[in-house]
């Protein structure tokens, strides 16, 4: 009694496209998947420039020289 089959969870996900319909699951599931991405792509955001480091760039003072 403590699981449930997958015909429980078959009436439970037919009774709720009933009460809300397939337009409104449709927008929550896109709105939800934006939120998910955003808060990947801040993250990610925040990574990058702590990567990134200015090299100092090396001047062969010879070739000069020779021009």
């Amino acid at each position: 009694m403590g699981t449930f089959s997958i015909w429980h969870w078959l009436i439970v996900l037919a009774i709720i496209i009933l009460v809300f319909g397939t337009k409104k699951l449709g927008s929550v599931g896109k709105d939800l998947g934006s939120a998910i991405k955003g808060f990947k792509d801040g993250v990610k955001g925040e990574e990058e420039p702590a990567k990134k480091v200015d090299t100092p760039r090396v001047i062969d003072v010879t070739e000069n020289d020779k021009k």
